[in-house]
């Protein structure tokens, strides 16, 4: 079974489905950017129209949305309220503007793009993509404000960076989840990600964004970057080395987190105590603690302060995760309606080359559901069993070709859509055009690319 519920499907079925829920999508967009309606009150009236026009049972459509925007901010709530503080510590003790600084320095003022989709790639290596794009959202926008560049500039060569890593490169979770049902290897599986993965970054993030940033120009009156580029800029920047430690700290957790069993014996004191540091929001949480001294005490600032500090920076994100929780409630509806369902029985039915059929699966089940996770894991598990029959393929190729599929067409059932729109100060129709976009060029150019290798390999 592709997806579990417990809320029954909806008695609407076949073409007619996907029907209703393509009409439903277009509705978002159109209202939400031809009707200026709120996103948040948008998501969900259009969610709960579409679950009753197809016929889930009226009881169970509140519960499958709730479920979803539970899912949803059950994880991103806490990540974007804790790495919005520890960005709030990094502007207000100029430690932003001091990578931003560096950045400029090493890379060239006309380069910082490259700059911000390198860091990116680094950073985003252990971690979710949430979890980066707010680690490091507060640089793209010192850096934007010190160049005076357009944010679509820094901020879709950041994202591209991020997404590219998360949907590629172990040990994300949905990648170790493909390598363990394709039983291929996971140092080739990295060598080979990483080989995709550069060049596939380097064209959706910096080529890209150079491009469309011509074209695309963010409303100037971004609440989110006023608060995080610092206000009162201290005497003296803190130092390099201490900031990027701080904010590298998580990464370092979250990656030891990830290889504790290699360090520790499994089942262990010591290995729970590691898992447990390099859990996402304790990772964060640690983080941000030691924030307070290293960007704030260290800096002279006083426990009313931070206290102050760590208060200003939740208020302005309250709306983006309304909206990204909103977000997971409706491809949550798609879900239990059995869109997904109808896109994956799509897919098996088309005879295609078995890199191709799990780009596709991957891909059909993201658009569906609005998250690359769920893509990935479940188009391995259903493409898996029949490459294990016809034999004839690098699994680990196949790990990639799964991966590029999952971050095809990020829309308006995705929260990563909307975190970019909310940040970065975009309307629907600029999303679409920018990340949208740039989502669909790693998913091609990376099976392009998959598909070259295969040739050599």
């Amino acid at each position: 079974m592709l997806l579990q519920s417990a809320v029954p499907a909806a008695t609407v079925q076949g073409p007619l489905l996907l029907v209703y829920a393509a009409v439903a999508v277009v509705a978002l967009v159109v209202l939400i950017a031809r009707y200026k309606l709120n996103p948040f009150v948008t998501l969900v009236l259009v969610s709960l129209i579409l679950g009753i026009v197809v016929g889930m049972p009226i009881s169970g459509v509140v519960k499958s949305f709730e479920t979803g925007v539970g899912n949803t901010l059950g994880h991103i709530a806490l990540v974007v309220a804790l790495g919005t503080m520890l960005g709030k510590m990094m502007a207000e003790s100029g430690g932003a503007e001091r990578i931003a600084h560096t950045l400029i320095e090493a890379f060239g003022e006309k380069r910082v793009h490259w700059a911000m989709a390198t860091v990116a790639f680094i950073v985003g290596i252990p971690v979710f993509f949430e979890v980066g794009f707010v680690l490091l959202v507060p640089i793209a926008f010192t850096v934007a404000k010190r160049t005076g560049t357009n944010m679509v500039f820094v901020g879709i060569p950041m994202a591209a960076g991020l997404s590219v890593v998360h949907g590629l490169v172990p040990p994300h979770p949905a990648a170790l989840i493909a390598v363990s049902a394709y039983n291929a290897d996971i140092g080739k599986t990295i060598a080979y990600a990483l080989l995709v993965g550069i060049p596939t970054a380097a064209l959706a993030g910096p080529v890209f964004g150079k491009l469309v940033s011509r074209y695309v120009v963010p409303d100037p009156n971004n609440p989110l970057m006023e608060e995080m580029v610092e206000q009162g800029k201290p005497r003296d920047l803190p130092g390099f080395g201490i900031t990027l430690f701080t904010i590298l700290l998580p990464v370092a957790l979250m990656l030891l987190g990830g290889w504790a069993d290699v360090f520790t014996p499994k089942g262990s004191m010591a290995n729970d105590l590691i898992r447990f540091a390099g859990n996402s929001v304790v990772a964060l949480l640690i983080a941000l603690l030691v924030s307070f001294y290293t960007l704030g005490s260290a800096r002279g600032f006083d426990r009313k302060s931070i206290l102050n500090f760590t208060s200003e920076s939740v208020a302005p994100i309250a709306l983006v995760t309304l909206v990204v929780g909103a977000g997971g409630g409706f491809g949550r509806i798609l879900m239990d309606s059995g869109v997904s369902a109808a896109v994956v029985d799509i897919a098996m039915r088309a005879h295609v080359s078995p890199l191709f059929l799990g780009w596709l699966v991957a891909a059909l089940i993201r658009v569906a559901t609005g998250s690359a996770t769920v893509g990935m894991t479940t188009a391995c598990g259903i493409v898996a069993p029949i490459i294990a029959r016809s034999g004839g393929v690098s699994p680990e190729l196949m790990v990639l070709a799964t991966g590029a599929g999952s971050l095809i067409l990020s829309h308006v059932n995705d929260g990563g859509f909307w975190l970019v729109k909310e940040y970065f100060k975009l309307s629907v129709p600029q999303t679409l055009k920018t990340w949208t976009v740039c989502e669909t060029l790693i998913s091609v150019v990376a099976l392009l690319l998959t598909f070259g290798l295969a040739a050599v390999v």
